[in-house]
Parts: structure tokens; sequence; C-alpha cells
């Protein structure tokens, strides 16, 4: 049966989020906060290197970074000796703690208006994941993949992953009633040592080493008991204002991120891009870092996501991707994947049973 809406696998595509502007609501940092809480760690030590503290995590005015959101992910790896302390403060996430994200999923007319509503504005709340739909017969697929934590050999990845996984299911739950649970769940990373907690949690079958991330369930197109048209439509008017806001904080970053996608293996020059934003060269840089990156850290993130995609979903060789990326030959492109990952292509393909 065809599917509809983007094919499994696949994404929106929309611009990366800037990496260090504060234009988040705290709401994920304070679950992982809370979850150390309940082991018997000092929750004030995830927050180390953020500049924030926790009461500002109460607070509705506070906004944060992913810069500070990846220092927070990479305390807790560290402070944590739980292997499934990703998966356990995800499930923390109550569709209550989004705001008026959440209200407006709770007040759509239907489970399809509320889907449809979470794909478009998830970027509202500075996921760890962003995410798409698609639909075969009686089931949905949900696709994603972690906003700046592209390797899927990295634990930053595995973290991003999780936590998104156990906030979905439980923000379904809170929604559709406890009684909901997916069918599938599938993972682009081998299995990790808390593979238990993922079985206790999901209760369905999941799939390691798989070309994306995902899961699936029974699909429901019907009314919601809490329907509220006045409360959605203010809700998502909110949103709205706040996704323009998200959108245009991606910086000057995410102009140059934009460029060298829609260019692979003839990426413009610096100044080539300058001139197309019209901009000083100088001034672009200073910009950059002011934004606490530079186009060769840019460049190299391309190159290395776009490498990633081609290991997992195609067939291409070593030189084939080295062509695509802009390398002159297929030992440059080695050596940058090595620094970039820790592993040469073939490993990194080994390593994803591909």
């Amino acid at each position: 049966m065809a599917r509809q809406n983007p094919q499994a696998g696949e994404l929106p595509s929309r611009t990366l989020p800037g990496f260090s502007q504060r234009i988040f609501p705290p709401h994920s940092i304070a679950a992982i906060a809370a979850e150390l809480r309940e082991q018997g760690i000092d929750p004030s030590a995830v927050l180390d290197g953020t500049r924030l503290n926790l009461a500002q995590l109460e607070s509705h005015t506070t906004r944060i970074s992913y810069r500070q959101l990846d220092t927070v992910i990479r305390n807790a790896l560290r402070l944590s000796k739980d292997p499934a302390i990703a998966l356990r403060s995800g499930a923390r996430m109550h569709v209550t703690a989004y705001g008026m994200y959440g209200y407006a999923l709770l007040s759509s007319a239907t489970h399809a208006e509320a889907r449809d509503f979470a794909v478009r504005y998830i970027r509202v709340v500075g996921p760890f994941c962003d995410f798409g739909l698609a639909y075969e017969g009686a089931t949905v697929a949900a696709t994603f993949q972690p906003m700046h934590w592209p390797n899927p050999t990295e634990s930053v990845h595995r973290f991003a992953v999780e936590f998104a996984l156990a906030a979905h299911l439980t923000t379904i739950r809170d929604r559709s009633g406890q009684g909901f649970g997916f069918t599938r769940v599938t993972l682009d990373y081998a299995p990790p040592s808390s593979t238990a907690a993922y079985r206790t949690l999901f209760e369905c079958p999941v799939f390691f080493s798989q070309h994306h991330c995902g899961y699936e369930y029974a699909r429901n197109d019907g009314p919601r008991a809490l329907a509220n048209p006045r409360t959605h439509a203010m809700a998502r008017e909110m949103c709205e204002e706040i996704l323009g806001e998200v959108n245009r904080a991606g910086g000057v970053a995410a102009d140059i991120r934009r460029i060298l996608i829609q260019e692979p293996g003839s990426y413009p020059s610096i100044e080539a891009i300058a001139e197309q934003l019209e901009i000083y060269p100088r001034a672009l840089r200073r910009r950059l870092e002011a934004e606490g990156t530079s186009y060769r850290d840019l460049l190299a993130e391309v190159r290395m996501r776009l490498a990633i995609e081609y290991l997992r979903k195609t067939r291409m060789t070593n030189e084939e991707i080295a062509s695509r990326l802009g390398y002159s030959d297929a030992a440059n492109f080695r050596h940058a994947f090595a620094r970039w990952t820790g592993r040469n292509p073939s490993e990194f393909r080994d390593d994803q049973g591909l």
C-alpha cells in the first residue's frame, strides 16, 4: 500500500536551528536534573558549565541553547551509573511540561490533527530530535534523528534518541490514554547495555543497527475527548509566533548550512557565501565567531552528516562518497571521517551491520 506524507526514513526539509542561541524552554534539562536527584545525585552538578542554576529551571522566562543542552547530556552521562538515564529522564516529559505546545496537542479536535500539529511545531520546544510521520494503512510510522548529534556511534547521539523515544511515548499516552503503546521501535546504533530497560519501557519488538530511528503504532484518526477549538486556536497562534522566532534565530550559521547542503561536492568558499548573503567576508567571520562556530566547522559538520547518511543508506563506495563530498581522493575522505567519528568508513558500516 502506498504511503502518505514523507517516506519512512525521511524528515521534513528544515534548516537546523542554531547551537548557541538561547531560545528554548528548559524543561528537558529540568527532567534530567530531576532524574539525577531521584538517583541520589546532586542535580546541580548536571548544570556545571552551563551558567544555569536549579532555580532558573523552574522559571518560565528561562531560555536555553543546544550548546547548554549538549553540556548537560555529557554531564549526565558522566555523573550517572544508570545506563538507562536518558530513557528514565525522557519518560518524565508529560505533555503539560511543553507549555502552549502541550495544550495545543491536548485540545486538538482529532488524533490526526494532533499528529500534524506535533510535526509542524515540534521545534518550538527545543527537541532532542526532529521527526516526521508517514502512514501505511492502519499504521503510523514516526522517523526521527537528533538535532545536533548525528553520529550514531557516540553516546550523546544515543542519549538524544533514548530521551526522545521515551518522551514521545509519555506524551502520546497523556493524549491517548495509558493503554497506548508502540508496536515496533527501530534504532540506528548497536544494542547498548540498557537493552533490558527498552523491553520494560516499550513492551514491543526493538531492532538495533537499523538505517534510521523511529517507531510505529496503530493509527487512530478519531475525535479527542479534550478537544476545545478556542483553546487550540489560541495555543496554535502562540506556537506559530514562537516558531517564527526559532526559525529567525538560526543565525547566519543556519544560512551557511543551507547553502552548503544545496551544493554538495562543490562547496563555495566563505568569500562566495559572503557575496550571496551580501555580507563582507570579515563581517561574516565575526558573526560566525559570535555564534560559536566558523566556516571550517560548518563545512566539516555538513560533510560528516552527509557522509553518515551515505554510509548508512546507500552502497556507494568510499571513492564515490569522497567525490560527492568534494574530496580529491578516497584517502582524504577516510582520514577526515576517522577524525570525526574515531572509525574509518568501512568500520562504521560494519558497526551499523550494513
